[in-house]
């Protein structure tokens, strides 16, 4: 299957929001699932934020610490994972983070063998989103954006997001190395255009998601739907944008001459070309 992180640069380029996005417009054959594991250093935004506060802190990224102790990491992971489809398919599932910064130290012996986890559980048909917020590509949590088939840098296109964006993407250039997939998700809330991101940044703009706060904020705080939501132009956005980041796993595995992602996702990204 497909393993896909997201990173942001300083300030609130919307890491969170675009992959609660991808989650819920991640293109899934029959029998596949997707899950978003929310693994910024920082702390987690999806229990308070778009799950509205409806879990305790019973369900999450800390759980795994002590199971990781315990050699109990691979049964441990999949009883973190709360289901947020409105018809309890669990098909699209997520795994929440820390509620508590103060408990990302107690994560660094774990986080290797959950990149290990996160790349090995195609058995079950599982795709992942990896929300690493500001500084989970770095550091003890790195791993996660070294494993992964590719790594989506989320930034807006006002020249403060654009300038913190070219900080992290040189140090992930050089901390990915060569064979690494990294592309760009950019959120359309400035002035600069796909084009001048491009030559600013030296990398092509894999997706575009619209600004748009009202709609953005079911995503990011359960607020209440608008009318024709699911067919609004984040969310229409939101399903091109999924397309285009699952092509850069393609464009990888053809690159190394491995095998395409054994949910047929090459057909589908062919035949979207």
């Amino acid at each position: 299957m497909t393993v896909i992180a997201l990173a942001g640069g300083l300030g609130a380029p919307g890491v969170t929001t675009a992959a609660m996005a991808l989650l819920m417009t991640w293109p899934l054959s029959e029998g596949h699932r997707v899950v978003l594991a929310e693994a910024d250093p920082d702390g987690g935004a999806i229990l308070p934020g778009a799950l509205q506060g409806t879990l305790d802190n019973s369900h999450g990224l800390r759980n795994l610490a002590v199971a990781g102790r315990q050699g109990q990491l691979g049964e441990a992971f999949w009883r973190q994972l709360v289901d947020v489809t409105d018809a309890g398919t669990r098909d699209r599932l997520v795994l929440p983070g820390l509620y508590d910064p103060a408990h990302a130290s107690a994560m660094e012996p774990v986080w290797k063998p959950l990149a290990a986890l996160f790349s090995g559980i195609e058995e079950h048909g599982h795709d992942v989103l990896i929300d690493l917020g500001r500084r989970g590509a770095f550091g003890p949590s790195s791993v996660l954006a070294q494993r992964a088939d590719a790594l989506v840098l989320v930034a807006r296109n006002t020249l403060r997001g654009l300038q913190s964006a070219q900080v992290r993407l040189d140090t992930l250039r050089e901390q990915l190395g060569t064979g690494a997939e990294i592309g760009m998700l950019l959120v359309d809330g400035g002035p600069f255009s796909k084009e001048e991101v491009r030559k600013i940044l030296g990398i092509t703009v894999t997706a575009v998601l619209p600004w748009r706060p009202k709609e953005a904020a079911v995503l990011s705080d359960g607020a209440e739907q608008p009318r024709r939501f699911e067919s609004g132009e984040l969310m229409r956005a939101a399903r091109s944008a999924a397309v285009r980041v699952q092509e850069l796993v393609v464009i990888r595995r053809s690159r190394l001459a491995l095998p395409p992602p054994a949910s047929g996702l090459g057909r589908v990204v062919r035949g979207a070309r």
